[in-house]
């Protein structure tokens, strides 16, 4: 399909779609919509990967640990808007988000800071969209840490504590090292699903304010969707597959050093 000029008028009279070769990939390469669509996807994951996976394992941390009363609430807390609709997860962010009414500049205000139009201005708007992403998604990220911190016997921590190890030589000594293969899991699937980036911006800001929150996938759904570009859409598809295999494979021969 990448290699046609394959369009809506094309599906009821096929004679109208020619093989083109790539040329959807050459003229992919010369459309700077696209290159700004990827920079943003990477600033997304950068940002919102990295901390989605710091914030699921200390919480993981804190809620294996005996000094926290009421477990099971926390965890079902914090699982709650992994199960909970995007849609109506947004709706609540935006009034969060709201410049005047929001809960957010409300408390900016009270220490005497006045916030800004989160998901208008080109400054804060992926930045929002980070915040709400790691909101949602880390309680997932949390289960996983979690069932690999069960697994790890207490002989272990025993044997560290009789040699006179404080509680951050055991978790960094003993459970850092041990959850490892947990880590490398929870990355690889929190990479991918994050390249993926489509339904926060595509429900929060439709990809602006100019195109700041464009990502690859939202950019392939107006293509296919909005302008029937499907064979240039396509070839939109398979760049980002390419792009999440090479850097699949590099986070994964990356981390098996230190594992």
């Amino acid at each position: 399909m990448s290699l046609s000029d394959l369009s809506l008028y094309s599906l009821g009279d096929w004679r109208l779609t020619s093989f083109v070769g790539f040329a959807n990939y050459a003229a992919l390469l010369r459309d700077g919509l696209f290159w700004r669509a990827l920079a943003n996807t990477f600033y997304f994951v950068l940002v919102a990967g990295p901390v989605t996976v710091g914030v699921s394992f200390v919480a993981a941390l804190a809620l294996n640990s005996r000094l926290v009363k009421l477990r099971s609430v926390f965890r079902l807390g914090f699982f709650m808007p992994v199960v909970t609709t995007l849609v109506a997860v947004a709706v609540v962010w935006r009034w969060i988000y709201h410049p005047r009414f929001g809960l957010l500049n409300y408390l900016l205000s009270v220490i005497g800071i006045q916030g800004p139009d989160w998901l208008a201005t080109t400054t804060w708007a992926m930045p929002a969209l980070i915040l709400m992403a790691v909101w949602k998604n880390f309680g997932y990220n949390m289960i996983i840490f979690l069932a690999g911190l069960q697994s790890i016997a207490p002989s272990y921590y025993e044997a560290a504590r009789i040699d006179g190890a404080n509680a951050w030589q055991s978790t960094w000594r003993i459970t850092v090292p041990l959850l490892g293969p947990t880590t490398l899991f929870v990355s690889i699937v929190t990479t991918i699903g994050y390249l993926q980036f489509f339904a926060e911006p595509y429900i929060m800001t439709q990809g602006g304010p100019l195109d700041s929150t464009l990502s690859v996938v939202l950019l392939m759904y107006q293509e296919a969707f909005k302008f029937w570009n499907m064979g240039y859409a396509a070839a939109i598809a398979f760049t980002l597959f390419a792009v999440i295999l090479l850097l699949t494979l590099a986070q994964m021969r990356t981390q098996r050093r230190h594992l």
